[in-house]
Order: C-alpha cells, then structure tokens, then sequence
C-alpha cells in the first residue's frame, strides 16, 4: 500500500475499472444468447464462415510468429549487431501505428503496383485482396506484440543457469533449447495469446489491404461491422461468440502460465 493512501481509493479505482470494462461485456453477451442463429437475417453458414476465416488465418499468423519472432527476439535481445538498435525500434512501429495508415503501408508495399508487390505480381503472386493477404496484415499487426513479449523475456532469463549448462557439456543450442526456453515459457505463452488476440480482433488493416469479400478475406470484426446496419443479431452473435472464444483463451493462458498475459 503507497503510504498515505486509503486503501479504499485503490480498490474503489479497481472496481470502477472492472465495472467500467466488464457492463458492455455483459450487456453483449446476454444479448448474444437471446439471439436465436437460425432467425437471423445472416445465414448461420455465412456467420460461421467468418469465425473460421477467422480462426484460420489467426492460428497461421500465430505459428508464423512462433517460428520467425522467437529466434527474432533471442537476437534482438542477445545478439550483437550492427543496427540491433533500428531493428528493435522498427519491431515497434506497428504497435503504435493505427491500422489504417498499417494497411496504407501493406498497399504501397505489397500491393500489385507496390514496392514489392509489383515483383510478386510478375511472379504471378497477388496478396492484396486475398486469403494470404489477411494473413499479411495480421502478421504485420500482432508479430511485434510477441517479439516485444517474448524479447524481454529472454533479456531477464538467467545467463549463469545458461553458461552452467554449458561448462555441463551443452552445445548454445542445447542450453537454449532446455534452459532459455524453459525459463522464457510463461512469456512464450503470454506472447502467443497476445499475438492471437491482437490478429483475430485485426480490422483496419486487414479491411485496407485485403479488403471485406465474404467467404476469402471477411474476418469476424469486418463481419459485424458489415452487419451492423442489415443484421444487428447477427453482429451481436458473432460478437458475442467473439468474447467468449476471447475469455477462454486468456483463462487457459493464465491458468498455464499462473498469470495473465501482458505486453513487454
């Protein structure tokens, strides 16, 4: 407790913010399981073709970022070299950049006129407008909130465990494999979560580059925004269904990792 502070002011502000976060949650989801599915203006298989869009191309990004963002951390965090610097501010210029100017950026790169999309095209590969681009936009979007998560955790795991292992006869990549992973495990976890969350909830970025076509690149939140003004139950259900996959992922992250997940 901070000395001269009542120790109702911290949980009176505690409250507030539950409150403040949790009435919309509630409110959303009793609509949600007043919404009959098969009443609604949306047909169910459209609904459910967006939670999968969804949930696909989300788990991709998400085995992409495990593969690429973890060694990309370790080095970031470990690894002398020339630019490490540029590369851990460039690692967070999509955290703070809104989506919209994400998916401006996506265009001009990858676009069939872009800086590289121009090559791809050539090569007879388009991602603007597509599936993979969907993939695109939210890898561009939520990599970084793993890397960030995942980076400083391997700045705080212990070297001297590390460099024990290694005088027991490990190679670097056996005292990374059973030392620094393990150590750096609830930060793998909480990273993964945070870059699902971040590529499932992905919108501006993915409506720019990618566009809203039912059935290839209409994720969930460009699904309800699209049904807002024709379907409300729909939105609502999909919305609904949105918290709760969202609400179980984070209780088995913090039942797995014995906290919440958080970013670095």
């Amino acid at each position: 407790m901070t000395p001269g502070m009542p120790r109702w002011t911290p949980i009176t502000a505690a409250i507030s913010v539950g409150a403040f976060i949790g009435i919309p949650t509630v409110a959303l989801l009793m609509r949600a399981v007043a919404v009959d599915p098969f009443a609604t203006a949306s047909r169910p298989d459209a609904l459910g073709a967006a939670f999968w869009l969804s949930v696909t191309t989300s788990l991709v990004t998400l085995v992409i970022a495990i593969i690429v963002g973890t060694p990309a951390a370790f080095a970031l965090a470990r690894v002398p070299f020339p630019g490490r610097g540029l590369a851990n501010a460039l690692v967070d210029v999509p955290v703070i950049l809104p989506p919209a100017v994400a998916g401006l950026a996506l265009l001009l790169a990858f676009g069939r006129r872009g800086l590289a999309g121009s090559w791809l095209a050539d090569a007879g590969i388009t991602l603007a407008f597509s599936t993979p681009g969907v993939v695109l936009a939210q890898c561009f979007v939520s990599i970084p909130f793993y890397v960030r998560t995942v980076r400083a955790a391997f700045m705080r795991a212990d070297r001297d465990l590390e460099a024990a292992a290694m005088i027991d006869g490990a190679t670097g990549w056996g005292a990374f494999r059973h030392v620094t992973v393990p150590l750096a495990r609830p930060a793998l976890v909480a990273g993964g979560v945070l870059c699902w969350s971040r590529a499932m909830g992905e919108f501006g970025a993915t409506l720019m580059f990618a566009g809203s076509l039912r059935g290839r690149t209409q994720t969930m939140p460009l699904a309800i925004y699209a049904l807002l003004e024709s379907d409300l139950d729909g939105a609502v259900l999909l919305g609904g269904t949105f918290v709760v996959v969202a609400v179980g992922i984070l209780g088995v992250t913090a039942f797995v990792t014995g906290r919440p997940p958080r970013a670095e």
